[in-house]
C-alpha cells in the first residue's frame, strides 16, 4: 500500500458493486429494426421478487414490483408508429425462465423475415452524419433517421420515382419491374445522381 488513503479510485455510482446490483436482474436484450430506427429493448426479471422492468431505448416503459406470478407477459409500444411488442415469460424447468419477444403478434424472427420482404433499407454517410433510409413498400412511405419524409411520386418511362430531400441533397427511390415474377419490383435509392447500395437484410 503506497498511500494511507484506502478509498477506491472510482465514484460511488461508478463502483462495480453498484453496476452489478443494477444489472443483476437484466435477463434479456433485443435490438428491433423498425422504419424509424433500431430500438433496444431490455428486460429485467427478479425471479425472487417477481419484479418486471421493461426499457425501450434506455427509457423505462413498465415497472412492476413484487409480482407473485413469475410467468406471464408484458405488452408495450415501440417506435414512432407505436408498434405493439410483447415479452412472454415462460418457465422452462425449476427456476429457469425463457423470455421471447413478439412484435405485432409475431415472433421477432418471423417479424424481421416479413419486414425484409416489405421494406428496403439503405445506410449512407452524408454531410458528416450516418443516415438510415427505409422504404415501406406497401405504403411507399420513406423514413430517414426516424423521420417520415415528405415525398412526391412521379411516373417515368420504366417505372416510378419517389422524390424527397435530405438537407440540400436531392434523393429519390426508383421502382422498376425486374421482369421476373419471383423478384417483383426492384427499388433503388439515388442520392445526388449516385446509386446507394442496399443494406443486406
Amino acid at each position: 500500500m503506497a498511500s494511507g488513503d484506502d478509498s477506491p479510485i472510482f465514484d460511488d455510482d461508478e463502483s462495480p458493486l453498484y453496476n452489478l446490483e443494477k444489472m443483476t436482474d437484466l435477463v434479456a436484450v433485443w435490438d428491433v429494426a423498425l422504419s424509424d430506427g433500431v430500438h433496444k429493448i431490455e428486460f429485467e426479471h427478479g425471479t425472487t421478487s417477481g419484479k418486471r422492468v421493461v426499457y425501450v431505448d434506455g427509457k423505462e416503459e413498465i415497472r412492476k414490483e413484487w409480482m407473485f406470478k413469475l410467468v406471464g407477459k408484458e405488452t408495450f409500444c415501440v417506435g414512432a408508429a407505436k408498434t405493439k411488442a410483447t415479452i412472454n415469460i415462460d418457465a422452462v424447468s425449476g427456476f429457469a425462465y425463457e423470455y421471447t419477444l413478439e412484435i405485432d403478434g409475431k415472433s421477432l424472427k418471423k417479424y424481421m423475415e416479413n419486414r425484409s420482404k416489405t421494406t428496403n433499407t439503405w445506410v449512407l454517410h452524408l454531410d458528416g452524419q450516418d443516415l438510415r433510409v427505409v422504404l415501406e413498400k406497401d405504403t411507399m412511405d420513406v423514413w430517414c433517421n426516424g423521420q417520415k419524409m415528405e415525398t412526391a411520386g412521379e411516373f417515368v418511362d420504366d417505372g416510378t420515382e419517389t422524390h424527397f430531400s435530405v438537407g440540400n441533397h436531392d434523393c429519390y427511390i426508383k421502382a422498376v419491374s425486374s421482369g421476373k415474377r419471383r423478384e417483383g419490383i426492384i427499388h433503388t435509392l439515388i442520392v445526388d445522381n449516385r446509386e446507394i447500395p442496399e443494406l443486406p437484410q
